[in-house]
C-alpha cells in the first residue's frame, strides 16, 4: 500500500512538472542546442525531485531550485561530453583491434567520469598533486616546488587522493559486482 505523504508528494511533483517542465526543456536547448539531449535533462531534473524530496515555499523557490538543478545537469553533461571526446581521441590512436568491447568502453566512462568527480571534489593543490604524482609521474619533492608546499604537504594531498580513490574503489566494487 502506498503512503499517503508520498502520494502527495509525488503529486506535487506533477504539478511542477506540468507548470515548469516546458520552460525548463526550453531552457536547456537553448544552453546545449540539442533538444533530445535537453528533453533527457528535462526529465532528469524531475527524478530528482522524486528521488531527493524537497520542499519549496514558495512558486519562485520552486523555480529557482529547478533552474540550479538544470544547470548543474549541463554541466555535467558539458563534462561528460568532453571526457567522451578525449576518451574517443585516445581510442582513435590505437588499433581497432585492441579496442575494448563497448561494456568494457561504457564502463571505463564511467569510471573516468567518477574519477573526475573525485578529483573535482578535492581542494585545488591536493587534486593537482596527486595529478601530477600519478599521471605525470612526478616525485613529492618536484612537486612541492611546484605548487610551493613542503614534502610532507605533498605527502598529505597524495593520501587524501588515495583515500578517495580508496572510497571510489568501494563504491565501484558494490556497483559493479
Amino acid at each position: 500500500m502506498t503512503h499517503p505523504i508520498a502520494c502527495a508528494y509525488r503529486a506535487k511533483v506533477a504539478d511542477l512538472y506540468l507548470e515548469n517542465h516546458s520552460w525548463i526543456q526550453h531552457w536547456i536547448t537553448r544552453r546545449l542546442g540539442n533538444a533530445s539531449d535537453a528533453a533527457e535533462l528535462a526529465q532528469d531534473v524531475f527524478v530528482r525531485l522524486l528521488v531527493q524530496p524537497r520542499e519549496f515555499d514558495s512558486d519562485l523557490h520552486a523555480r529557482a531550485y529547478l533552474s540550479r538543478v538544470s544547470l548543474h545537469l549541463c554541466v555535467d553533461f558539458w563534462r561528460r561530453k568532453q571526457l567522451e571526446k578525449a576518451w574517443l581521441e585516445a581510442l582513435a590512436m590505437v588499433p581497432e583491434s585492441h579496442w575494448p568491447s563497448q561494456e568494457h568502453q561504457a564502463i571505463i566512462l564511467e569510471t573516468l567520469g567518477q574519477l573526475q568527480d573525485m578529483l573535482e571534489r578535492l581542494p585545488p593543490k591536493v587534486a593537482e598533486a596527486f595529478t601530477l604524482s600519478q599521471l605525470q609521474g612526478m616525485g613529492y619533492a618536484e612537486i612541492g616546488e611546484r605548487l610551493g608546499v613542503s614534502v610532507r604537504t605533498v605527502t598529505k594531498y597524495i593520501a587524501q587522493g588515495m583515500f578517495q580513490c580508496a572510497l571510489l574503489e568501494a563504491e565501484l566494487d558494490g556497483v559493479l559486482l
